[in-house]
């Protein structure tokens, strides 16, 4: 995108302070897509090379921030007890105590053998599901991208599906490479489909919405053709934390943690990006490598998460838009409010499934697309008004 002129101070401020706040327009690329918006720069307060008085300013927001995680984190802690207390049968919290610590207690097996597994996926597939709603967002420059929208859920099923159909896979261990393949397939697939850096919101939804529907019939008629697949995949293809193990935790823990640590580190990069190719390329960066990183950061949480709990839908997609209204488009702060309230948001789902259908259970991910649908609708009415290029 031709730039007229480029403050360098300014710009170069997205990089140096998290607290810009704002004073000039979006590109113009934002404007016509309707995604979120990219972190502007050249306001007060914005550099860290700037006056006293600059830095003075900023202090207020960066206090807000910092207490608004610090709130996010305590909702966090009180979703943990809650998951780990409530269920078919509630423990007290005298009983939740000893089934931590105490092996002679009689709740410790619930404990640690369930419940304990179960939060902790739930926790780990939440951080994942959400930062990789945050990226995609970013990268496709769409504010309706969600993991579970654009089909990079449903490649990952579509992968599994055919690993247990073919190899006879039916366990954790076995799911995932093939769904981290079939996401990260999908993922590329679908950003070329959609027009590639020339996408628009409406294209990617399209394509998202063609390659759902083909890959998840592709998984029914699998399940369909296969008693043992349907046995094996039934629970899962609706997204659930139930039948968690210790070992699925243990062995889900590297891919999604390593997928964290990635994202946070390309946030400065995307953020960059946010400017436009031209800008981000004046400052150094290189947009084609770190598109292809925010792809493989996406294809590693999706595909990871999805693996051990199935294709759970909107939690990428309603978080991060959440969060931007609190904390604006920097990246630097989007990202670790995602990873602290997204599994806020799938843990209390995973609860709310479980106490409205004692001694039975609601599956999470159709708790969340009970939640999610409205809120979807929500996204949509806001932008009625607004020019979509097709």
């Amino acid at each position: 995108m031709p730039i007229r002129s480029l403050d360098v101070t300014a710009v170069a401020s997205l990089s140096d302070s998290p607290d810009s706040s704002r004073k000039h327009g979006p590109p113009r690329q934002w404007e016509s897509s309707g995604a979120p918006e990219p972190p502007e720069s050249g306001s007060p307060g914005s550099t860290s090379h700037g006056s006293p008085t600059r830095r003075a300013a900023a202090a207020p927001a960066t206090a807000a921030r910092l207490t608004g995680l610090v709130v996010a984190a305590v909702l966090l802690v009180l979703t943990l007890a809650l998951s780990i207390g409530l269920g078919a049968r509630s423990l007290a919290p005298a009983e939740v105590w000893h089934g931590l610590t105490d092996p002679s207690s009689p709740a410790y097996t619930v404990v640690h053998s369930m419940r304990l597994p179960r939060t902790v996926l739930g926790l780990l597939a939440g951080t994942g599901i959400g930062l990789a709603g945050a990226v995609l967002q970013t990268v496709t420059r769409n504010p309706l991208a969600d993991p579970g929208l654009l089909g990079v859920n449903a490649g990952a099923a579509a992968a599994v599906a055919t690993a247990t159909w073919v190899f006879g896979v039916t366990d954790f261990g076995g799911y995932i490479w093939p769904a981290l393949l079939g996401a990260g397939v999908v993922t590329a697939a679908g950003y070329v489909v959609g027009g590639g850096r020339s996408a628009t919101p409406a294209r990617l939804a399209l394509a998202g919405a063609a390659l759902n529907a083909a890959l998840f019939s592709y998984v029914s008629a699998v399940m369909l053709l296969d008693s043992k697949s349907l046995e094996a995949m039934r629970f899962w293809t609706t997204g659930s934390l139930a039948g968690a193990a210790p070992a699925t935790v243990t062995s889900v823990l590297p891919f999604i943690g390593g997928g964290v640590v990635l994202a946070l580190l390309l946030a400065r990069p995307l953020n960059t990006l946010a400017l436009g190719d031209d800008a981000a390329r004046a400052l150094g960066s290189r947009p084609a490598l770190v598109r292809a990183a925010a792809i493989g950061v996406v294809t590693l949480l999706c595909g990871a998460a999805t693996a051990a709990c199935g294709p759970i839908v909107f939690v990428g997609l309603t978080v991060p838009h959440i969060v931007r209204s609190l904390t604006g488009p920097d990246l630097r702060w989007v990202l670790p409010y995602c990873a602290v309230a997204s599994p806020v948001l799938l843990l209390a789902a995973d609860v709310l499934g479980r106490v409205v259908a004692r001694p039975g259970e609601v599956q999470v991910g159709v708790v969340t697309s009970v939640l999610g649908g409205p809120v979807f609708l929500y996204f949509l009415l806001r932008r009625r008004g607004k020019a979509v290029q097709l």
